[in-house]
């Protein structure tokens, strides 16, 4: 149990550093808008945003890929579940049992219980990479496919910059234009 509080720690850990990669470029882009909205002032740029959270959220297929990130998280639970149950039943018999074991089987015992937390440990960090691997891969094409879309709503409706309004990195967009609904008839949503 102890290394499910563990990973449940690691996991919320991993979490604040996202959120703090998310502030970094939030700090950067503001830098950036700050330093070339005067420049873009004075030209005639056409500015557009787009939620492509939202985008992503109507594309055909995404509630497939979530069903086999479903299926693939819960695999992985399901094999750390039995490790788990591994470790507690070595370790049951190993307290139920010490009295009685030599000191040769004792030192056996309990390296086998941390030769095991060891695996798990090793196997908790893998699995978190491999399901982070996992979720890039089968996203990719839906992302590829709405990028390509914007891209072409950019040009064909004369857009000089698209903002993306669903990272969090757009801080004023009234005298953008939404293109959401262009990219949805592009897609055919």
């Amino acid at each position: 149990m102890e290394y499910l509080y563990k990973f449940a720690h690691h996991l919320s850990i991993n979490l604040q550093k996202n959120q703090m990669k998310t502030i970094l470029r939030s700090i950067t882009l503001l830098a950036i808008l700050v330093f070339t909205l005067p420049a873009l002032a004075q030209t005639n740029a056409k500015l557009g945003y787009i939620n492509s959270n939202e985008l992503i959220e109507m594309m055909p297929g995404k509630d497939s890929v979530e069903e086999q990130l479903l299926a693939y998280q819960k695999s992985l639970e399901s094999q750390v579940q039995a490790m788990l149950v591994e470790y507690q039943n070595k370790v049951q018999g190993y307290q139920a049992n010490i009295a009685t074991m030599s000191v040769i089987i004792k030192q056996t015992k309990e390296k086998e219980i941390t030769d095991l937390e060891a695996r798990i440990q090793a196997f908790q960090q893998n699995a978190e990479m491999d399901f982070q691997n996992k979720q890039a891969e089968l996203f990719n094409p839906l992302i590829e496919k709405a990028k390509k879309a914007i891209g072409e709503v950019a040009e064909e409706n004369g857009y000089t910059y698209i903002f993306d309004a669903g990272m969090g990195i757009l801080l004023y967009f009234e005298k953008g234009d939404n293109i959401l609904p262009l990219v949805k008839q592009k897609l055919g949503l």
